[in-house]
């Protein structure tokens, strides 16, 4: 920016499926809780809705699904992402750099609005759980970046501030992207590079 100091980098990082092993807890939950069941191996989930992929291998399996990650203690119980946590503490300590945790809840939100901020509070620390920004709507907070899984991210405000990069996750493997978008394969692979390079722009 010239002229003057430079604004801070502002970044969100989604939660599930991105610090979050989201589809992992959920997978053994519904083993756990439907044997007898069949269900999706990580390698075949597509689409970002696990309801609507075992809803077309049954009706009744959606409502099964939904039940897992609806119960209490799911979202507390997930484990974090490889890399995660480590790399938030060093995101965060990154000069002129601001990070959020930016998540949706889900509909039936009784008890997962408090398990994130407990979540939060237990594997990243008070620094985050002040940090914490829970939305159905991504598309009207303002940021640079937002890693995230969900593969396409709509809202009221058409185009968003920030530019959304694809962190991979089982089930959004298979995607091709567009060459203007970019992808994080894991947190060993180079975020920081993404960061500088908008830091750039």
């Amino acid at each position: 920016m010239a002229g003057g100091a430079a604004a801070p980098l502002r970044v969100l990082v989604d939660m599930d499926g991105v610090l979050s092993d989201f589809e992992g807890g959920l997978l053994r939950g519904f083993v756990a809780s439907y044997p007898g069941e069949p269900h999706v191996e990580l390698a075949q989930r597509k689409g970002f809705s696990a309801l609507d992929q075992y809803r077309s291998l049954r009706e009744d399996l959606g409502e099964k699904i939904a039940s897992v990650y609806e119960s209490p203690g799911f979202f507390l119980s997930l484990q974090p992402i490889p890399g995660a946590t480590e790399a938030m503490h060093e995101m965060i300590q990154m000069p002129n750099t601001e990070v959020f945790i930016c998540t949706s809840p889900i509909r039936k939100y009784e008890y997962c609005v408090a398990e994130k901020y407990r979540w939060v509070a237990k594997h990243l620390g008070p620094q985050f759980v002040e940090r914490l920004i829970l939305t159905r709507d991504k598309t009207v907070v303002s940021a640079d970046l937002l890693f995230d899984d969900k593969d396409t991210i709509k809202g009221v405000e058409p185009n968003p501030s920030w530019e959304h990069i694809l962190f991979s996750c089982c089930h959004n493997k298979h995607l091709k992207l567009q060459p203007s978008q970019r992808r994080l394969e894991s947190w060993a692979d180079d975020w920081k590079a993404i960061l500088e390079s908008k830091r750039s722009k």
